[in-house]
């Protein structure tokens, strides 16, 4: 589940059972102190902790902020957190862009991507992953989303944080399968994944809110990369529209039902 402060006292009521770890932003909670601090402490101590970031622009053209890394680095030190996302796309240029922006699909985006996520682990020692992201144009396409997701991961040799509803949303975007998208990711280097709600803005626009349930669709995609990967840790994001906690369990129970599925050894 993620670690919304929305969420806190659901999360730290939470039965026993009904989360395996919790995933925050560092940018959220670095240099907080007072009770949301003692609060992010003792969830932490309770569960294992991933973090997801928001700022670092790993495609993106401005100088990477090393500072921001040190930050991430001791606050995932801090935490003993055991997995670091970024996303695989640009949010600042002259200033933070408040967006995560498309990178065009060239083997130019790719050596400079690759090469700052190489710095970021460098800087970090530690293997990243990067997330897909949504998106609602392209700037340039000398290649697919897919093969350029897998150029970037070999030649930054890095991980995958797959999201599954932004398979979905770009799949419908942008006219390509989204079976086969998961079909041909690199099953070694995909970590964890991601399930969320979308807005339908149309017929032809799917928007990536965390907003709202999660869709069959969606959760058939899920199936399929389980089936494809094998059960990873897998994340469900609801960022506002935050139901009653009973629904959100629900939903917790439901992605806990497909992975226990896929671990299951096939019956002769």
């Amino acid at each position: 589940m993620g670690l919304r402060r929305a969420l806190l006292d659901d999360l730290e009521h939470a039965p026993a059972g009904d989360i395996n770890f919790l995933e925050c932003a560092p940018e959220n909670w670095i240099g907080l102190g007072g009770i949301q601090a003692e609060r992010l402490q003792a969830l932490a101590a309770r569960y294992p902790v991933t973090c997801h970031g928001l700022s670092l622009s790993l495609g993106g053209s401005a100088p990477l902020d090393m500072g921001l890394v040190d930050q991430v680095g001791r606050f995932l030190r801090q935490h003993r957190a055991v997995l670091y996302s970024e996303h695989l796309s640009y949010c600042s240029d002259d200033g933070h862009l408040y967006d995560l922006l498309p990178l065009p699909f060239t083997e130019e985006a790719v050596r400079h991507t690759a090469d700052r996520i190489s710095q970021v682990q460098d800087r970090l020692g530690r293997r990243i992953a990067v997330e897909n992201v949504s998106t609602y144009l392209t700037p340039h396409a000398a290649m697919s989303e897919l093969d350029f997701t897998r150029a970037v991961l070999a030649e930054a040799d890095c991980d995958l944080l797959l999201d599954i509803n932004n398979v979905y949303v770009n799949g419908s975007n942008h006219g390509f399968d989204a079976s086969a998208y998961i079909a041909g990711l690199p099953a070694e280097r995909v970590v964890c994944m991601h399930v969320a709600g979308h807005l339908d803005a149309g017929d032809a626009l799917k928007i990536d809110t965390h907003g709202s349930p999660v869709i069959d669709p969606v959760w058939a995609l899920l199936r399929e990369a389980c089936a494809r990967f094998g059960p990873r840790p897998t994340l469900l994001e609801r960022d506002f529209n935050i139901p009653p906690y009973a629904e959100l369990r629900q939903e917790l129970h439901q992605v806990r039902r497909i992975l226990d599925l896929s671990a299951r050894p096939v019956a002769a």
